[in-house]
This record gives structure tokens, sequence and C-alpha cells, in this order.
């Protein structure tokens, strides 16, 4: 009788073991939660939104990713505006990459709230970082919430090694449950 308990013992110790393992190399690998912190991101992520990031996925304009923020232990979640080789401009709230004009759909809330504001300042590349383009192996990124966000304009171009992953998916608030673009 106590050799079979201890069996059985030993068999759910090797379950969670292996469950466990599994866990850590999903997270590593593929799928991790985090939190969003801070408003940069609002209407689209607020404060304490909780989310599933993809760590395997090639990055194009307009996804969302995490990043580890430029001299400093935190991470950012922004919005890829400009991939490399871009030339990037904002011209009386109006984004243009490549001279091509662009809508940007995810900030027509805060425009209506601020209809008598433009919510995000003209631009070139070149008066921001000096750069007329995008430089290789980097990516020039936004807040959603363009009037309070610390992002590209204020630290530059990330590396694509600074990407931790795409934002695939939120699960908190409750209400919120879905894929986010």
């Amino acid at each position: 009788m106590e050799k079979s308990a201890t069996k059985e013992l030993l068999s759910w110790i090797k379950s969670f073991f292996i469950a466990f393992i599994i866990v850590i190399l999903v997270q590593k690998f593929l799928f991790s939660p985090t939190t969003v912190y801070g408003e940069s991101m609002e209407p689209t992520f607020s404060d304490n939104d909780r989310i599933i990031i993809g760590k395997n996925t090639s990055i194009e304009r307009f996804d969302i990713i995490v990043f580890d923020a430029p001299k400093s232990k935190d991470y950012y979640i922004k919005r890829v505006i400009g991939l490399p080789g871009d030339k990037v401009e904002m011209k009386n709230d109006e984004l243009y990459i490549n001279g091509k004009k662009y809508n940007e759909p995810y900030l027509d809330k805060i425009k209506k709230s601020h209809k008598y504001r433009k919510i995000t300042e003209d631009f070139t590349l070149e008066e921001l970082t000096g750069e007329t383009i995008v430089p290789k192996d980097s990516l020039f990124v936004l807040g959603d919430n363009r009037l309070v966000s610390y992002d590209s304009r204020q630290f530059g171009f990330i590396s694509f090694d600074s990407v931790i992953g795409e934002v695939k998916f939120q699960f908190f608030p409750f209400n919120e449950i879905g894929i986010r673009k």
C-alpha cells in the first residue's frame, strides 16, 4: 500500500515538473503574458490592461509591439510606424510614409475628443533624429496617445534586437477580451 502511494506521489511530481518546464519554454520562446503600464497607448490599451505577446512573429507596419525601453530596465508598448528604409513625416496631423498618406483609424477617438487641437506635432525624421530614413535593423515607434506618449520622437529609433514581441491578444479587463489592432 505504501509503495503504491509513493509511486502515485512521484507520478504527480513528475507531471507537475514536466508541465512547469513546458510553461517556461512556451513563455520564453512563443507567448508571454504582460501588463500595460501608463496611458501612452490609450484608447487602444489602458493602464493595467493584461495582454499576451507573441515572440516569433515578423514585425509589420502598425503592429503593436513590446520592447526593452532605451536606457531603462523597463519595457514599452508602442505601435510600429516606420520600418527600415522608410521616410516618415507628420504634416497637419496626417501621417506620411515614403510620401504616401496613411489613415490611422486607431486615433479617431482621440482626434474626436481634441477636434480643435492637433494630437501630433509636425515632424520629419531628419528633424527628430538627423536621419532621413529609418536605419537598417531599426524601427520608428509611436504611442497611440500622441499627446502624452514617450516614443521615438524623444528617444529615436529602436533596434529589432530590443523587441520582446508583438501584442497578439488582450485578456483583461474581461469586457475587452480579444485580438487588438
